[in-house]
């Protein structure tokens, strides 16, 4: 092996120091034959060990000139080491100038480009002339005077040789040198200038040497590969041998698929049975792709195809263009042999016309289903709900939400035991091919159907109620005083559940969403209104519980009361005298309440509001149910910061200013006053609304409540008022005269209320209010009425609202008349259906005032062949209303 030693030059300005070695004397070659010279790389191999000991201050020129003194200059031109990249993958900096010490032959100017090094023969003759007589295997990077090199990659990297090639940095060998156990070495080439060059560089080693390194690094690399083999033939063993059981399995999973068969929902019924809810048979009329896409090869094709099937199926059957656009999308989305549905809910006619025309409608097939179907239509929407499909928001993991098609409750009795009328889902275990194209049916597990759920409601008296309300927006509810089960409960106008099932257009849906009348909002819950004078019981019941007033002490009113530099108006212009508690709420004074009000003050009216019902949550458990409210000092401190007045205090006397209530509320207020003060409590059915774990629930499962708690008010109280509430109804001069009920036994007690919508100036007032019917229907006044019957022992609490009705006792009571007569006629509270009171049994006047509540119905009597001939223009004739001032 030959070793070059290189020793370290400095660089300081212009001159050439020796540093960082000591000599020749300290340094030793490893093998005899082994040519040791110090000095610069670059001399002739054969020229012997020239003298390279110079003098610390010599020129550079002149250090070459003496390292080979035949070369015209220093020798330089003829051997000179070069490097190759391959070195600079060990992190190694080279460079070469393109003159050295003056200048390089003009030959040199080849030089300035990278070289590689050079190897094989190519290299072995480059090295041979480099080192004639050494015994080289591997070559040095090299190139002769003449120009000529040779490139074989990675040499240099194999014996961990580097050479100066170009640039101008210096040349950093220290990771190669380390690695080999030499010092460092740094070189750079720069014309005229000094350099530092330390440590020695191996540049060529012996063929045993180079055998034992190409050993150990083969060995290095067949381990290596030895370690991969090893792992596959692991990996596929564990595979093959060890999870062979649980691939196994998996195989047969991707063979044989578990599929969901969705339950009927279960049934939705009236206390006695009558369905309103149910499940019918419904033929679907859906597109296979796969049986068009055999012709059609491009997406264009493919949707024009589509195109020409719905455009002659629409000749059959109507199709908007949603139903066209989603067809197109839904069939992008599946796979080509999964049917899409275009339409639902075909009527017998239509499924015969498609399945006559079915030759000429390729990929046209009707499928059989259950839908489902409300028989009532909207005489109960508010209350069920309806039923529609699942959104994304909706998906909670449950697999039964996800199949196509499947529908779950949305709104009311639908949405609110959604659980329970869900049922369990069925499988079917199938085998299927590779595309998932079902081959055959091996085994079934039937579905489990939904429960019953069984309503409160008597669906004939609902029926009565919603077509008594008509047209208007309008809402009641009926309820039992004793145990709290609501019968009847309904808004108008209303909306078809069974649109909702088929799906609604854009068009219908704008058409529900823009009406005035709002059919979509359930206001027997939802609608929050002053109660006006429907709220005087309370602010009495208040007032005679603090003691402010007594039941006989009268109160003068002469048609307004002065607070401070404001007047407050009584209703009755001309004002109503001396009156007392009964007198005050027969004729529904407001100076009486006011000056109650204003002794009682608004935190006692708010206790005994809030034990009625009024500003609370009533549970009833259909969404969208209203809080109201009941406002208080502490109210109106906590929400607007700002003290109470006195002028609120006689406003929320009479129902007016903050106070809201809702028809359900009224209807529990009023409940509550005729069964003695028992806190009763709505309910709408006696079944939980989830089913209890492991199974489902029987139709009336839920226990029976326990008896409604007292509120603690003395019953002469509760006495007096009752009297009051007959005396609006049965009394001379009652507000509601005319809407009483003249069938002995069946007598009715209520209160009238008018809620003012727009404020009556004072100019207004001086020269005549304006008459209801002059003004349009949004600045009309609502109209409320409630009331209870029998009166002597109460056994239904009645709460209605018609809104931009007028006045209570001219647009609310004869509505309310007529339901509570057709109640009390009905009977729900009957153990059996069939027992109710037949119409022809009635006192004349009281049969003659149902057939005119039948014929404003537009409903048949129950007893009669065909629709009711009575007088529908019937003038009932009361007071003129109340007209209630802020």
């Amino acid at each position: 092996m030959t070793w070059c030693a290189l020793p370290t030059l400095a660089c300081r300005g212009s001159s050439l120091t020796r540093a960082g070695c000591d000599g020749p004397a300290r340094w030793r070659p490893r093998t005899p034959d082994a040519v040791a010279t110090p000095g610069l790389v670059g001399a002739e191999a054969g020229s012997g060990r020239p003298d390279l000991d110079f003098a610390a201050d010599e020129r550079f020129t002149l250090a070459a000139a003496r390292l080979c003194p035949r070369g015209p200059h220093g020798g330089l031109d003829q051997r000179l080491l070069l490097g190759g990249h391959a070195a600079r993958r060990h992190g190694l900096w080279h460079g070469l100038s393109p003159g050295l010490g003056g200048g390089l032959p003009d030959r040199g100017a080849a030089w300035g480009g990278s070289l590689d090094l050079a190897g094989g023969a190519s290299g072995r003759g480059l090295s041979g002339s480099l080192f004639p007589g050494q015994a080289v295997s591997r070559g040095l990077v090299g190139l002769s005077a003449d120009g000529s090199w040779g490139r074989v990659r990675q040499v240099a990297c194999r014996f961990g040789f580097s050479c100066p090639i170009r640039g101008w940095h210096g040349l950093d060998v220290q990771r190669l040198a380390d690695r080999h156990h030499v010092p460092s070495l740094c070189l750079a080439v720069w014309p005229g200038q000094p350099y530092r060059v330390s440590g020695v560089l191996r540049v060529m080693q012996r063929d045993g040497d180079r055998t034992k390194l190409f050993t150990r690094r083969a060995a290095m690399l067949g381990g290596i590969q030895s370690a991969l083999i090893a792992t596959l033939v692991g990996r596929l063993y564990y595979l093959q041998v060890v999870e062979s059981d649980r691939y196994k399995t998996l195989a047969e999973d991707n063979r044989f698929n578990l599929r969901l068969i969705p339950p009927p929902r279960g049934h939705i019924t009236d206390r006695f049975g009558e369905p309103l809810a149910i499940n019918r048979q419904n033929y679907r009329v859906s597109l296979i792709g796969e049986d068009i896409y055999r012709r059609a090869r491009t997406s264009a094709q493919r949707e024009a195809a589509v195109a020409a099937i719905l455009d002659a199926l629409g000749q059959i059957v109507p199709l908007s263009d949603y139903d066209r656009a989603r067809v197109q999308r839904d069939l992008k989305r599946r796979r080509a042999f999964v049917p899409v549905t275009i339409r639902e809910t075909l009527a017998w006619e239509e499924m015969a016309s498609i399945q006559v025309n079915k030759p000429g409608l390729p990929g046209i097939i009707i499928e059989e289903g259950l839908t489902r179907f409300y028989p009532q239509g909207a005489l109960a929407s508010h209350l069920l709900g309806y039923v529609s499909s699942v959104s994304e928001e909706e998906l909670t993991g449950d697999p039964l939400l996800e199949l196509p098609g499947f529908r779950i409750g949305k709104q009311g009795i639908e949405k609110v035991y959604d659980l329970a009328l869900r049922g369990q889902s069925g499988t079917t275990r199938v085998e299927v091919n590779a595309f998932g194209r079902v081959m055959d049916e091996q085994m079934t597990e039937e579905a489990r159907s939904g429960a019953e759920v069984v309503l409160t409601i008597d669906m004939r008296l609902q029926e009565f109620a919603s077509h008594r309300l008509g047209e208007e927006s309008a809402s009641v509810v009926v309820m039992d005083v004793h145990t709290g089960e609501v019968l009847a409960l309904a808004s108008t106008p209303a909306y078809d559940p069974n649109a909702f099932t088929r799906g609604l257009s854009s068009q219908e849906w704008q058409e529900l969403v823009k009406n005035p009348r709002s059919p979509l909002t359930n206001k027997a819950i939802a609608g929050q209104y002053s109660p006006g004078s429907t709220f005087k019981m309370v602010v009495a019941l208040a007032g005679l519980e603090a003691g402010v007033i007594k039941p006989q002490q009268t109160v003068f009113c002469p048609g307004h009361m002065q607070l401070g530099s404001h007047r407050f108006h009584c209703w009755k212009r001309g004002g109503h005298g001396s009156v007392n508690l009964v007198d005050a709420l027969a004729q529904s004074c407001d100076v009486y309440f006011y000056e109650v009000a204003r002794r009682c003050g608004i935190d006692r009216i708010a206790d005994m509001a809030k034990r009625f019902g009024i500003g609370e949550m009533q549970n009833l458990g259909l969404p969208g149910e209203r809080l109201g409210l009941m406002p208080s000092r502490a109210w109106k401190t906590a929400t607007m910061g700002e003290p109470w007045h006195q002028g609120e205090t006689l406003n929320a006397g009479i129902g007016q200013g903050y106070v809201l209530t809702t028809p359900l509320q009224l209807a529990v207020m009023t409940a509550r006053l005729a069964n003695g003060g028992l806190r009763v409590n709505p309910i709408l059915s006696r079944m939980p609304t989830k089913p209890p774990p492991g199974g489902f629930m029987a139709a009336n499962a839920a226990p029976e409540p326990p008896p409604p708690a007292s509120m603690g008010l003395a019953k002469m109280h509760l006495d007096v008022v009752c009297a009051g509430m007959s005396a609006v109804v049965n009394g001379p001069r009652g507000t509601a005269r005319a809407a009483a009920i003249p069938v002995p036994g069946w007598e009715m007690s209520g209160k009238t209320g008018t809620t003012q919508v727009r404020r009556i100036t004072m100019r207004e007032r001086e020269t005549g209010v304006r008459k209801e019917e002059s003004l349009p229907w949004e600045l009309r006044n609502h109209a409320l009425f409630v009331c209870f019957a029998p009166e002597n022992a109460p056994k239904y609490a009645l709460a209605l609202c018609v809104e931009h009705g007028g006045g209570g006792s001219s647009a609310a009571a004869p509505i309310a008349r007529d339901i509570m007569l057709e109640t009390l006629r009905l009977d729900p509270a009957r153990r059996r259906p069939g027992e109710e009171t037949p119409v022809a049994a009635l006192p004349p006047e009281a049969r003659a005032l149902l057939e005119r509540a039948y014929a404003a119905a537009q409903v048949a009597l129950p007893d009669a062949d065909g629709a009711a001939d009575g007088d529908d223009s019937a003038d009932e004739t009361g007071d003129t209303g109340e007209i209630i001032v802020r």
